[in-house]
């Protein structure tokens, strides 16, 4: 099957790291970030995982739960976290997914033919509490994901869900935010009373309004 944005996430039920889980129950009412490794001790995806678990706080604060996927057992998987702790100074603890059979994979149109008929491709997922899929990045193996740029998004997606505005090219929390053009101009004060700014008539600025 293929995932688009806006599309419900398909539920599943795997073994992971930390034992089996129900992916539904294990997000509950929080936000989601799923991301896959084409294997097991690989070295890019080893930054990738260590950098996730060092912003455990920064996923935390947010409502955010973290889950890995990878085609290799829940036994390698914990193996490979103890090499990731020790060669990234951290401690994994979100779960990593065993997925030899390929199910989640598929389920989340992971495998990439041109890429590999095989592995998976790195692909993530940022899932809202009421399981809609909000953003699709998917990556070469040769790059590692930009977390930075994960957190941005999730914010602007945090924000944009309980407000009428838009984020701009790279904003960043705590800038400016663009008022969605179905406000109309006139009624911008009573919507946003810290102010605004019409650059152009489809243009126009606000400070951001949960800050």
């Amino acid at each position: 099957m293929s995932i688009r944005l806006g599309d419900t996430a398909p539920n599943f039920k795997a073994d992971t790291s930390i034992g089996e889980i129900d992916f539904y129950d294990y997000l509950g009412d929080s936000w989601g970030v799923l991301f896959s490794h084409p294997a097991d001790y690989t070295p890019v995806c080893t930054t990738e995982l260590g950098r996730t678990a060092a912003l455990k706080d920064e996923f935390e604060k947010r409502n955010v739960k973290v889950l890995a996927l990878s085609v290799d057992s829940a036994d390698s998987h914990k193996g490979w976290i103890n090499d990731i702790n020790e060669t990234q100074n951290t401690s994994v603890e979100f779960p990593i997914i065993a997925d030899p059979d390929k199910t989640v994979a598929n389920l989340y149109d992971m495998i990439h033919p041109n890429a590999s008929e095989t592995l998976t491709v790195r692909s993530l997922f940022v899932i809202s509490p009421d399981k809609k899929v909000k953003l699709m990045i998917t990556y070469p193996a040769s790059t590692g994901r930009n977390f930075n740029e994960v957190l941005r998004v999730i914010d602007s997606l945090q924000l944009t869900a309980n407000y009428s505005v838009a984020t701009p090219a790279d904003w960043q929390d705590g800038e400016d935010v663009i008022v969605v053009n179905s406000i109309k101009t006139e009624d911008i004060p009573a919507k946003f009373p810290k102010g605004h700014q019409v650059i152009k008539p489809y243009l126009r600025t606000t400070p951001q309004p949960n800050k």
